[in-house]
Order: C-alpha cells, then sequence, then structure tokens
C-alpha cells in the first residue's frame, strides 16, 4: 500500500554488486573459524560482510568483523560516489570481541538513504585500510508521508538444515533482500546452538542434502569460541551478506540461541553436553549475540545484558521487542493459580505496559518470539510457551497475558498487533473476547512466520482461553520436513503513508502471497 516500489533502484542495485564481492578463499568452509594469527600480513579484511541495525532517525549501529586486529572506520554519504563522506571512528577490533565490533551513527538525516562503506585500519598504521565494504540504509521518516514496509520471520539452520550449496544456499534471504523493505525484525532462532550441521542428510525420498560444515557446528554449542561459532555459520552465506547489507535488522532471541527450550536455573541432563548449567551457557550466548549483531546498548543501571526494547519508527510505528526465555520461570504443566514470574517477569512485563501506554505511533507491534494461543509443549506434560490446551480461565503463564491484554483495553490502546515465529509454519488468529473464557480485553491479531532455513513442522492446537481463531494456516504434515521438501516462509507488513492503514501478507519461498490482512487504523476487532 505504499508508493515505494518493493525493487531496489538501479543506483542502489549498482553500488550492492559492485561492493560486497567477497573472496573466495572465506567462503571456503575451513576458514569458518579463522584465527587472528592467519596471514597478519597484509590490510585487513571484512570477508563476514556488514550489517545495520536499531535504525532511528538521526541514528545507526554498523557491525563489521576483521580477519585479525584492526581498527574500524565508517564513511557516510548520501550519494554512491562518497563525495565529501563523514567519517566516524570506531573501535579496536581484537581477540576480546572476536575481531567484531560496532559503530554507532549519530545526526543522520531523517528519511534518507545512508550509504556507508567500513575500512579496516592497521592498528599500528592507520594509513594502512583493507578494501571499504559497503552498505546501505534507510533512516525512519520523521513524518508520514513514506510509509512503512518491513519484514519478518526467523528460525535459521535448524534441524541440520544448513546451508546447501547445491540450492543456491539461504535463497530466501535474496528473494527478501528484492522485497527493499525499511528492516527485518528476526523473531528468534537466529542460530540452531543445539544442532550439528552435518555433511549430509538423506532425505525420505533417497536423495541428498549437503551442507557446508565448519569446526564449531559439527558439536552441540558449549564453549565460547562455539557459540561464536555457530553464529558465524550464517555469515559463510553470500544471499545473506548482500541482505544484511542492504537491511537493517531488529533481533530478538529465543530458545535455540542456548539449546531447545531452556529456562533460567536449568540443570541439563544431555548426554551431548559437558557444560550442565543452562546459566553458562546463556551467558555465553548471550555474549556471542551481542558481538555478532548491530544490538543497542541500553540504558546505564538497568538489567545487564537485556535484549528487550522498544524501537520507533516515527509516527506510524513502534516496535517492542520482547525477550519471553530470559526471565521466565521453568517449563511445567502451566497450571498455577498464580504466577507472577510468567513468561516475561515481572520487570519486563511493567517495561511493556508503561512503553505500551507512552507510545503515540499509530500501530505498535509486539514482536514476541513465542505465540499466545499455539500449544507449544516441551515434553509429556510440559509446556514451552504461553497455552498449555485448558481453554479456560488463565492459568500460569497466561495470567501476565491477561494482565497485559486487559491493561491494553483499560488504558484504550490503539493498534497493537503481536508477529512471531518459533513453530516453523505460517498462520494468522484473530483473538476475540466472544469466543474467549477470559472475556477483559480488546480483539488483537497474531501473525506466525518461518521458518528462513529449517525444518517445517506440523501445526499445534489452539488454547481456547482467549478466543482465538485461526484465519489462515499453512504447516506440513509431517515432522522436520527439509527446506527442499516444504516451502519456507516470511511475513510482510506495509503501513501506508496516507491512510495509516496496515496490511499483512504471509508469503512462501518462491514469492507468493499466501494470506493477506488489511488493518484500520484506530479500530479495534478487525
Amino acid at each position: 500500500m505504499s508508493d515505494r516500489q518493493p525493487s531496489p533502484s538501479p543506483r542502489r542495485r549498482s553500488v550492492l554488486r559492485g561492493s560486497l564481492a567477497v573472496p573466495a578463499a572465506l567462503a571456503v568452509p575451513a576458514l569458518a573459524g579463522a584465527a587472528p594469527s592467519l596471514a597478519l600480513s597484509g590490510r585487513p579484511k571484512a570477508g563476514w560482510g556488514v550489517q545495520a541495525g536499531d535504525v532511528g532517525a538521526h541514528s545507526g549501529l554498523v557491525w563489521v568483523r576483521s580477519d585479525r586486529p584492526a581498527r574500524m572506520i565508517v564513511e557516510t554519504s548520501a550519494t554512491e560516489s562518497f563525495r565529501n563522506p563523514r567519517r566516524w571512528h570506531g573501535p579496536l577490533l581484537g581477540p576480546d570481541t572476536d575481531l567484531t565490533g560496532t559503530t554507532r551513527l549519530r545526526g543522520l538525516p531523517a528519511g534518507e538513504q545512508i550509504h556507508y562503506r567500513v575500512l579496516l585500519a592497521d592498528p599500528d598504521d592507520p594509513r594502512r585500510t583493507g578494501e571499504p565494504v559497503r552498505g546501505t540504509f534507510r533512516t525512519t521518516p520523521r513524518g508520514r508521508k513514506q510509509g512503512v514496509r518491513f519484514l519478518w520471520s526467523g528460525d535459521i539452520a535448524g534441524q541440520g538444515w544448513g546451508i546447501n550449496p547445491d540450492r543456491g544456499g539461504y535463497r530466501i534471504f535474496e528473494e527478501m533482500r528484492r522485497r527493499d523493505p525499511d528492516f527485518f525484525l528476526c523473531s528468534g532462532d537466529n542460530i540452531y546452538a543445539d544442532g550439528p550441521i552435518l555433511p549430509r542428510v538423506t532425505l525420505p525420498d533417497g536423495t541428498v542434502w549437503r551442507n557446508i560444515t565448519t569446526e564449531e557446528k559439527s558439536k552441540v554449542a558449549e564453549s565460547l569460541a562455539e557459540f561464536r561459532g555457530a553464529f558465524r555459520y550464517n555469515l559463510l552465506d553470500e544471499n545473506l551478506k548482500r541482505f544484511n547489507a542492504q537491511v537493517p535488522s531488529i533481533v530478538q532471541w529465543d530458545d535455540h540461541e542456548v539449546r531447545n527450550n531452556w529456562y533460567p536455573g536449568q540443570i541439563l541432563d544431555d548426554a551431548r553436553y559437558t557444560e550442565k548449567d543452562v546459566n553458562v551457557l546463556a551467558g555465553r550466548s548471550l555474549r556471542a549475540f551481542s558481538e555478532y549483531f548491530p544490538v543497542s546498548t541500553l540504558p546505564p543501571g538497568d538489567e545487564d545484558g537485556r535484549v528487550y526494547r522498544v524501537l520507533r519508527h516515527g509516527p506510524l510505528l513502534d516496535v517492542f521487542v520482547l525477550d519471553m526465555r530470559s526471565y521466565r520461570n521453568a517449563n511445567s504443566p502451566g497450571r498455577q493459580p498464580d504466577d507472577a514470574t510468567g513468561i516475561l517477569g515481572a520487570r519486563q512485563l511493567a517495561w511493556l505496559k508503561r512503553e505500551l501506554s507512552r507510545s503515540r505511533a499509530v500501530w505498535k507491534v509486539i514482536a514476541s518470539d513465542m505465540p499466545l494461543g499455539l500449544v507449544v509443549a516441551d515434553g509429556k506434560e510440559n509446556f514451552e510457551a504461553v497455552a498449555q490446551g485448558d481453554p479456560g480461565a488463565p492459568l500460569g503463564r497466561e495470567l501476565q497475558i491477561a494482565e497485559l491484554l486487559r491493561h491494553i483495553k483499560h488504558r484504550r490502546i490503539t493498534g497493537t498487533l503481536w508477529l512471531t515465529a518459533d513453530v516453523h509454519y505460517t498462520s494468522a488468529q484473530h483473538y476475540d473476547p466472544s469466543r474467549a473464557a477470559f472475556k477483559d480485553f480488546a480483539p488483537f491479531w497474531e501473525f506466525v512466520s518461518g521458518p528462513l532455513a529449517a525444518g517445517g513442522f506440523p501445526a499445534t492446537k489452539l488454547d481456547g482461553t482467549f478466543g482465538p481463531e485461526q484465519k489462515f494456516i499453512k504447516a506440513p504434515s509431517r515432522a522436520n520436513t527439509s527446506p527442499a521438501e516444504t516451502p519456507q516462509y516470511f511475513g510482510e507488513v506495509d503501513i501506508d503513508g496516507g491512510s495509516g492503514a496496515l496490511t499483512v501478507r504471509l508469503r512462501q519461498e518462491g514469492g507468493g502471497v499466501l494470506f493477506t490482512q488489511v488493518l484500520e487504523p484506530g479500530r479495534v476487532g478487525q
């Protein structure tokens, strides 16, 4: 519904095509965990590409990784020619951050295309710089005229389905790049730290799926080096690197950044792990996560390392990025009559209620790493998400969601919708109190999309507590179908700058639109 065309302009295509070439040797799996000691002669190289993230009206974060210690330098320009560029001196990239670093760009013009290039300088001789690596992003507009388009999905390199060179790698990222969104919301499971990538997997029809492999991805991640290697693995894919150079990201995490269905305080009973304390594993993963994505640092005095935050995209949109993993209670049958911890923790819930009340955006997207009304089991008796299959009054983790929904209704907060991934299929649910056991809330929508590069799974059941009605669903009938057997999915949100109407499209690999829903601003029960 925006008047902006989805395909990049020739000028943007030319700069990306001409500047993102990567030396072939860097795509060889043996170099995926290349140590800083490799080839110290010569100039630093940025073979892992560039990324931008958490972009606002006047700022953005730019990320890079070097192949050896180097000083990060960023230059920005309004044009691809980089005439009279503005220079930003970033951090020294060293082994403490696995040679990664992020530079915050401030004072940028609102609503403009920003061209940037990253140079890596020899720390001992700043005049010796490597070949610049280029990227681009749009800053958030101040007004409504430009509209907003963004994509969301999740689940990458899951269930043993990694980068398959026979299929052209993660080709869905090239398809998403051509949509030319303002940003991409990754709803978690950016890696599968608990999922080794084997060289070959035989499919049910007898054909063979081939994976690019690395040493770190040959086992479950336990050490900091292994978690770093798991995040670095995806950057072997050329489609993803091109996507990162053109589309800024908003990244959240979920369970597979650490281990399937983990919760704080868990002690593992898994022979694959020598480190059994999940808190230790989560701390190492969070450090690697913060090193490998351009994620905003948080206000001084706030919880160390928290990843929940709000990103504001002009007057049309605020994105509330949740963390349903780090503060939850233990997975259980979910029948507690009171539950202060729930799935968000008391402090995050209070933050979310406060920030939703303060928001003046037309649309408030709640980016949830887990679905609300879909029953996601953890074994035979316990549950992993919010719902636990009891359609009656809220119990367990549902109590926090009920409190939040009641707050949204009584504060008359309009324009909320929930976006998520996690379950490895795509669907649309409409929640209405007329169908619900709990009735003190205003109707709302939840849209599910994914995976991007992981196994597909059958649909789960709906829990009737909040009155969901499934308006659309597409899921495989068999568990862990490969990306060669079932399409991968992503969602698209387009907010029209004139009317403020929001259109959600659920898409599948190959370009097909599976489902479309148009929501009008300021209305409930749509």
